[in-house]
Parts: structure tokens; sequence; C-alpha cells
């Protein structure tokens, strides 16, 4: 879409005409060539083994002789004097002089604008030339309209079709002036007296002589009705204008002998910057020698622009790839688990340049560059490739910087701040969210198929592959996806505790969607979800006893609590039973000990020697043992108070409830107060729990205990106004 003044034209076309013949023959191979190469995406750019134009040998008949040069005049001056309007007509006729005439008005245009580059001062085009310039802009678009682009893959498409309306443009001006026969171009109602002579109604109409097609079937690209250039006429135009680019065109009002050299060989949008065509002519004719259908100025700018390009992708996949570096400290790896979200948000920034950067380069080689044919294809399709793959990468890192940031907002948000719980948290978030960036990136690369010309059937089947690959191994990836959720949900082990799987021991150092990770002694075993569910799972704890040359026999009692006990429950009741077994004189070498057999339940473990030589006092022993046992685990049950204090009860007294029940634990001189916490705020009541140490001789004693110690805690709770709500039910009914 390049014009300069119609002198430089022919000056240009008388300088260049003997040294183009060979670089078209090497253009044609390298065309040809190419065309191979490209395949499925270029079958609207393939050679045809028939001839697109044919001519008869007979005299020509000049334009102004031809039957509708008449109604080409009148499209002509209503283009000129009102030119608005559709390009697509409702019949052949009124589309192919409309095409005709804006095309010729286009190119007059623009030659009228930038006629005297030195005459008008400034390194930009000035107010008049710009007007001018935007009118051919408007005008051309709608002559592109008239052109059905979907011969061209969706990447290229717009850039195709204008340069192959040029293209048309000049191949128009060959036939009309090269024609031994008048053209009948019909009208809308001579179409419908061609379609009822035919035996089968058509939609097209071919130009006679030649390939060109106009047809009123809506393509891929456009719906509204009226008849259009078809669209294997826009996939032959270029083979058509090289048949015909290096014969003369007659002279006549609307050839355009030089629109294409014009637009192919300077650089521009629409027209060629005023600061290239204010060049001296011998720098622009060495500017726009041509190698390989490319002037010398443009083969120079893309390699620079590409170089840079290529450098600027190279650096940031280093630092990519440098944020996947592996850390050989644990230290250094638990130190940065807290800072993995600015990490993950680090490579969202790296890749999200690359998108707009690409691009800008894109539109930079197309548009003022200008470089056109097969090597704008082959530029095109690679800087839509990288741009969808940056795509794909920055929504998979958003999606997992936004699994890092949720995941230590959670912990936060729960009261944690421990790298083992944020680990715990991130197992579960992760790999949701990496599911869902990675579904977009294949959506993307979908996508990236379709504008690169594949075809939808072609994509569809494409990505039944995917689907049959998962239908074939469906059953162990949903049985093992199912576990996984079930080990989530049910938690019967979490990161970082110490398991026994099986036959396997070791941490817990992963739990995903597929598998968990065990660390054992000697390695680290992945074990399928299905499986560790199958598998009894236990905490498992050590315990050792040394043997003796004394004549002992061995003493293990074993009790199972069923409730669950809070970590502070189980240190005293460690401490308790230690406390006795240490003072019972039958026991020798007492060990202590606690495992859980189950998610739900300890197992309170004693194991001694005893010098009892008769199963009567065997079983005194072990039957004391275990029954002060069970006494121990209720006095520890007891020993945990949890008091909830209605809602209404002020800072301050919140401030002196711990001084206020320490004074009344402390009348009795066998508690001891161990600590006294606010750990819930719940749905009716502050929750303060209370824990207590006594040293009663028997349990008896302790209940007894327990009994004075309520009993003065509602009394000095009602002396300072510090009322027990009731729960929401009952309150609901004495109120009702």
């Amino acid at each position: 879409m390049r014009a300069g003044s119609r002198g430089e034209r022919v000056e240009n076309r008388r300088g260049g005409r003997g040294g183009r013949r060979w670089r078209h023959v090497l253009l044609g191979s390298l065309f040809g060539v190419l065309l191979a190469v490209l395949g499925p995406w270029q079958g609207a750019l393939a050679v045809a083994r028939t001839p697109a134009l044919v001519v008869g040998g007979g005299r020509t008949i000049p334009i102004s002789a031809q039957p509708f040069y008449p109604e080409l005049l009148q499209a002509a001056a209503r283009w000129s004097d009102a030119p608005l309007g559709q390009v697509v007509g409702e019949s052949p006729r009124e589309t192919l002089l409309n095409f005709y005439a804006v095309m010729a008005r286009v190119d007059r245009e623009l030659g009228s604008a930038t006629r005297q580059p030195q005459g008008d001062p400034g390194w930009f085009w000035g107010p008049a030339a710009q007007r001018q310039i935007a009118e051919a802009q408007k005008l051309f678009a709608l002559a592109v309209r008239a052109l059905d682009g979907s011969a061209f893959p969706e990447s290229v498409r717009d850039d195709m079709a204008e340069e192959a309306a040029i293209q048309l443009k000049q191949v128009l001006d060959y036939v009309f002036t090269h024609s031994t026969i008048p053209l009948h171009i019909p009208d809308l109602a001579e179409f419908k007296i061609l379609n009822s002579q035919r035996s089968k109604a058509s939609e097209s109409w071919t130009l006679p002589e030649t390939a060109i097609t106009l047809s009123s079937e809506p393509g891929a690209d456009h719906a509204a009705a009226g008849f259009r250039f078809s669209r294997d006429t826009v996939g032959q135009v270029g083979r058509m204008y090289a048949e015909i680019s290096q014969d003369p065109v007659l002279d006549q009002p609307f050839a355009s002998p030089e629109f294409y050299r014009t637009y192919s060989t300077t650089p521009g949008d629409l027209v060629p910057p005023k600061w290239y065509l204010r060049l001296p002519t011998g720098v622009r004719r060495s500017l726009e020698l041509s190698l390989y259908g490319q002037t010398l100025f443009q083969i120079a700018i893309t390699s620079l622009t590409l170089a840079l390009y290529g450098w600027l992708l190279l650096a940031i996949f280093r630092r990519l790839l440098h944020t996947y570096r592996y850390w050989q400290s644990s230290e250094e790896q638990a130190r940065r688990s807290w800072h993995q979200d600015n990490l993950a948000w680090y490579r969202v920034l790296l890749t999200l340049p690359v998108m707009p950067i690409t691009r800008l380069v894109d539109v930079f080689i197309d548009h003022l560059v200008n470089i056109t044919g097969v090597p704008l294809v082959i530029v095109t399709f690679f800087f839509f490739i990288c741009y969808f793959i940056a795509a794909s990468c920055f929504f998979f890192f958003l999606f997992e910087a936004l699994g890092r940031s949720v995941s230590e907002w959670l912990v936060r948000l729960r009261g944690g701040g421990s790298e083992l719980q944020l680990r715990r948290v991130s197992n579960l978030v992760m790999p949701v969210c990496r599911v869902l960036g990675g579904f977009v990136a294949v959506v993307l690369i979908y996508r990236l198929l379709i504008v690169l010309g594949l075809p939808t059937t072609t994509v569809l089947a494409f990505s039944a592959v995917p689907g049959l690959a998962i239908g074939l191994g469906a059953s162990k990836l949903l049985g093992n996806l199912f576990a996984g959720l079930s080990i989530q949900t049910d938690r019967p082990l979490r990161v970082g505790e110490f398991c026994r799987i099986g036959s396997n021991l070791g941490f817990v150092t992963k739990i995903g969607l597929r598998s968990l990770e065990l660390q054992t002694l000697e390695s680290r075993i992945t074990i399928p979800n299905a499986i560790a569910d199958e598998e009894t799972i236990v905490n498992y704890s050590r315990r050792s006893a040394d043997g003796g040359d004394l004549p002992v026999q061995s003493l293990e009692v074993r009790l199972t609590i069923e409730n669950q006990l809070s970590p502070e429950q189980v240190v005293d009741l460690l401490q308790l039973v230690r406390e006795h077994v240490q003072s019972v004189s039958e026991l020798i070498e007492p060990l202590v000990s606690i495992e859980q057999i189950q998610s739900d339940q300890l197992t309170l473990i004693c194991v001694a020697h005893v010098t009892l030589n008769d199963w009567p006092a065997y079983l005194a022993v072990r039957e004391a043992l275990l029954l002060r046992l069970q006494q121990l685990v209720d006095q520890v049950r007891l020993s945990t108070l949890k008091i909830g204090v209605s809602y209404d009860t002020t800072v301050e007294q919140l401030r002196q409830l711990p001084e206020l029940i320490s004074g009344v634990v402390h009348r009795d001189p066998h508690f001891a107060l161990q600590c006294c916490r606010l750990m819930a705020i719940s749905e009716f009541s502050y929750d303060v729990v209370v824990r207590l140490h006594s040293s009663h001789g028997s349990l008896a004693l302790f209940k007894d205990g327990i009994d004075r110690l309520n009993r003065d805690l509602l009394a000095s709770l009602a002396a300072e106004g510090i009322e027990i709500p009731f729960p929401t039910a009952i309150e609901i009914q004495r109120h009702g």
C-alpha cells in the first residue's frame, strides 16, 4: 500500500526492469520451496498447474471500448463525489466496477499526496497530505472488504488480504487492457437470466478468459450478503500477479502500473514515510535492491529487529531458569518457603512483558518495515507462536502465584506461621491452581493452531488424543485422585508427620492429588494414593527396654484412650504415670510411652520388669497398674476446665479473669494452676481454658476437689458480675 509520484514510478521501473528477471527466477524457486515447507498453512498461496489468465491471440479491445466502460466512469464519478458507501454490491458488475474504481482512486490519492515530498517542509506529512492519505485509507479498507480472505490463515488474513487487493487491481489492469473479447459483466437481472439458463443454479460468476470469480456465498470472514471475490480467487491472486508482473499495461485512465511494486519495496503503513521519500534517488535505489523478494532495507531492519528481540527473549528465559535453581541447603529452603509467593509473582512479571513486546515488534516489521509475501507469513507465524507460548506461560505462572499467595493467606488467617503448616496448605491448594493454569495453557495452544491455519476439524481431532490417553488410564488415575482427596479430607496423616505406611517408615514430605512422598532413611518413596489409602497408617513411636542379668519378667500394659487428648493433656498424663510407676516398688526400670494406633486413638504403654514368680501376684500388679492408669487418664481430662463467659464481659473483667481463677484454685493446696488462657471466641461466649495440676492421693479426693473448685468459681464469677451464658438453643427457649 505504498505510493510515490508517477514520475518516480516510471523511472524506477525503467531502471530496474533489466535486473529483476533473474531475481524473479530465484524468488520463484524460493517461493516454491517455502510453499512445500509451509504445507497446510499455505494452501491459499500454492502454485497451481493450470494458468490463471488466458488471453486470446487476437486483437485486444481497449478498455474504453468495453461494454462496461460507461458504467465504470459513472462508478468512478460516484466515488469521487461521495467517497462513502459499500464496495460489495448485489451483482458481479456492481462489485467489480466499484472495486476497480475505488482502487484506482486510492492509487491517485496516494500519488497526489506524496508527489512532492521535497517541497513540503518538515519530516512528516502536512495537513493536506494527511487528509488525502486518510481518505485513501478509508477507501482502501472498503475495497479490501470485497475480498473473501478466508483462504489465508487467521494470523495473516488482514495483511495478506490487503496485499491481494493491490495485486488484484493490477491483474484487472492487465485483463481490461489485453482482452480480445468484449467483457460482459452481468448485473443482478442478467445474472438471474444466466442462472435460469444453467442446469444448476450457481452463486458465482467468472470473468471471461480469467480465473477471477465473484461469489455471493458468505465466506469465513464475511456473513453479509453481496458478491465478493471468491476464496479461490483471492488465494490465487499472487500467482496471477506473478504471471503478468513483467508484461506492460496499456495506458488507460484507471491503470496503476506501479502500485504493488511501490507498496512492496518501501517502508511505511499505507504510504512511505516522508523522510524516506526525501532521501536522494541513488540512496533509495540502493536501499530498494531486491533480494528474495525483499529490499536490502527491509532485510537489514528486520534482521536487526529479530536479533534484538531474540536477545531479549534469551535474557528473560535465562532469568526464568535462574528462579528454578536447586537449593542445596535445607535451612535455606525453609527460610525461602515464606517467599515462594514472591518468587512466583516474579515469574509472572518476567513473562508479562513478552506479550506486548511481541505484538509491538510484529506491528513494527509488518506495518513500518513492511515485508510482504511468504517472508511476512513466516515472520507473522513466528511472532504468533511466541505470543501464545508466552501467554500460556503467563497464565500458568499467574495461577501458581495466586496459589502461593492464597496458601500463605490461609495459614496466617488460621493463626499459624510455621513452615510445616505452609507446606501442608500448599499441598492442597497448589495442585488445583496448577490444573487450572494447565487447562488455560492448553486452550491457548489450541487457539494458536487455529490462527495458524489448521482446520477446526483437525484441531478437534487432535484434542481427542489427550482424551483417549486419559480414557485408557482413567481407572488408575481416577482411583488415585479420589484417594488423594480422601487423604486430604480425612487427614489420617499430614505433611511432616513421622508415619508408617504399610512397610515404609519415614516423614511425609508431600501429599499430592496422585501420590504422596515418604522420606525414609535410605531414599524418597513415592506411593500412589490408592495404595496408601488401603494401607494401615500409624504414627510410629520407638520404645526400648534394656535387659539385665536378673531373673525378671517383662510386664507390658497398654491402655487405649478412646477420646483424643490435647498435647498438653498428654504431657500431664505421661508425667503423672511416670511419677506413679516410679513409686511402685514392684516395677523395675519402668518405661512409659504413648503411641497413636489410629488417627483418633492413643495407646498408653507402660513397660517394666518384675520379679514376681507366681500368677496371682503377677495379675494383681498388672490389674492395680491398669486401674491406676485409667484413674490418671480421668484425672487428666478433669484437670482441663473450659469456662465460657458472656459477650457482655468487659475487657477489664477479661483481664482480671486469670487472677480471679488463680485465687480460687489456690484455695485448695493440692491444686496448682498451670495456665489460664482465652483460647477461643465461640458463637455465644468467650472460652477460657484452665489447666490444673493435682497432687491428691486418689481419684476420689481429686473429684471432691474439682467439686469444691467449680462451686467456688461459680460464686466468684457471680460476685464479679461475670455471666456464664446458656447455649443458643436454650437461650432462645428462655426468651421465647
